[in-house]
């Protein structure tokens, strides 16, 4: 239980922080760690070399810092851990599917949005009828209409109501005991091998829709892909997808680090080959506990593939017969990369359906999390791991995965992110769309940096600190907002998030 701090005394803490002489000092080392909720404290020292000369370049010891150590990232991706770290990643990884959906940043070229490309998305089948809004042409529709009918435990089968979004009712079973759970779970368990085989057979079956054979397909062209995982209301995953079509591995060089593909293969017929093989892959899931049969887990029928082109809309793309624009994909699925199940209120670390209950957490989440401890304690070997997957309702899959040649990487935008700030504090010129992306940096080359760090704790030293790098964390992230909201084009916007 999180311990309750005396208003009065984290008051105190800010005014003795803000009156301190090295307040601008203690500032900015706060917002070199980019006002991180929870920051790793390292104590040590280091020293830049010049490694021809062996002359000494820099120094840097903590000792002369205000609370004689470095502040630095924790680098947590969920947003109700650290926002400010959340928030970066969040940028991160729009960089990182915008350049590969859009190009002409981040070291992809802007012929990647002629490829043929298209966002898909794949969902969980029913396993009951759970409580949701309908769309029709009069406007919002009724949940489930039926006549007075019950189920065979004695509860309606239909419901007539009109829900809201924020109607608590949305994703509740219309009956729990009806509801498949174990199904729910199982499926859950496999989700990311049922992902895995739908890769491989949208290989199979593209090279079948083109009259050739898998060999043959492999040499003209490759599939790439950037996936995220998003939670529906009724607790399950569905996999948004960028899937685009570039040229054989054999193609690539250094001038074109991603060739066009060599075979004809509009959008359209993409995205129909998508719909395709997401009907047929399935996966026999072992049982989940002694003298039950095993389970043949699908995709549910709910499957939406639409082309995505830079001549499309920059709107929300909610027309369903219209095509996308690479730059809105790339901003939703990006949206979801760093929210894994918060919007059910759930620690990292819970582990009981009763101590998720105490939270406010509604009966059907606290249900699947009694399903999910039930099915590791009787399904054997095959399900032993999903305890430790509890809080994820069994999911033990990436939220955001990639690829190995659909754009840049993580790596390289964070090191291109610490070249830029280098070279700004080294004074000179940098530009935002270009720095750091070359494959060498003369100054790494020329200097040799000797280094001795020692963890010294985690967090800030006092409430009052914590909350003073949370007020700098908000301003920064709505200033990054205001700053990508009043950009003209979205390419360009998108690099507030990473300087």
């Amino acid at each position: 239980m999180a311990c309750r701090v005396d208003p009065v005394v984290v008051e105190r803490q800010v005014a003795a922080r803000l009156l301190s002489p090295n307040f601008n000092r203690w500032a900015e080392q706060a917002a070199a760690a980019g006002h991180c909720t929870s920051p790793i404290r390292l104590t040590g020292s280091a020293t830049t070399l010049d490694k021809t000369t062996g002359e000494v370049l820099s120094t840097y010891s903590t000792t002369g810092e205000p609370d004689g150590v470095l502040y630095v990232r924790c680098g947590n991706r969920r947003a109700s851990v650290c926002p400010s770290c959340s928030h970066e990643y969040k940028g991160d990884t729009w960089h990182l599917l915008a350049a590969g959906a859009a190009g002409g940043m981040k070291g992809v070229p802007e012929s990647v949005a002629a490829h043929p490309m298209v966002f898909a998305t794949v969902t969980a089948p029913s396993f009951g009828p759970v409580h949701t809004t309908r769309t029709g042409q009069g406007g919002l529709g009724r949940c489930h209409p039926r006549r007075r009918v019950v189920c065979q435990h004695g509860r309606p089968v239909g419901c007539n109501a009109v829900h809201a979004d924020g109607d608590s009712r949305l994703g509740q079973p219309l009956c729990r005991d009806c509801y498949r759970y174990t199904e729910h779970v199982v499926w859950q368990w496999h989700a990311p091998e049922l992902w895995r085989r739908f890769t491989i057979t949208l290989r199979r079956r593209l090279a079948a829709r083109l009259g050739m054979t898998q060999t043959r397909l492999v040499q003209l062209a490759r599939l790439s892909f950037a996936k995220v995982a998003e939670f529906q209301r009724r607790g399950v995953i569905h996999f948004h997808a960028l899937i685009r079509l570039d040229g054989p591995a054999s193609a690539v060089t250094g001038e074109h680090p991603f060739p066009v593909p060599l075979v004809d293969v509009p959008a359209e017929v993409l995205a129909d080959v998508i719909r395709e093989t997401a009907a047929l892959v399935a996966y026999d899931a072992p049982p989940a506990s002694d003298g039950e049969p095993g389970l043949r887990l699908r995709f549910g029928k709910q499957v939406d593939a639409r082309p995505v082109t830079s001549t499309a809309s920059r709107d929300d793309g909610r027309e369903q017969s219209r095509d996308l624009h690479p730059e809105t994909v790339a901003a939703y699925i990006a949206k979801y990369a760093t929210k894994a199940c918060e919007e059910f209120g759930l620690p990292q670390r819970l582990r009981s359906p009763e101590a998720a209950a105490r939270l406010g957490v509604n009966a059907h989440i606290c249900r699947l999390l009694a399903t999910v401890l039930d099915v590791a304690s009787t399904g054997g070997e095959h399900y032993a791991g999903l305890v430790r997957w509890a809080a994820m309702l069994g999911f033990r899959g990436h939220f955001s995965t990639k690829s190995r040649r659909y754009s840049t990487t993580l790596g390289r935008l964070r090191t291109a992110r610490k070249r830029w700030q280098l070279q700004r504090l080294r004074g000179e010129s940098c530009d935002e769309g270009t720095t750091g992306w070359q494959d060498d940096d003369p100054a790494e080359d020329s200097t040799l940096v000797l280094s001795d760090w020692a963890l010294a704790g985690i967090g800030w030293l006092t409430a009052g600190d914590a909350a003073l790098a949370a007020t700098g964390s908000d301003g920064v992230r709505d200033w990054r907002d205001a700053k990508v909201r009043t950009r003209s084009h979205p390419s360009t916007s998108a690099r507030t998030y990473g300087t």
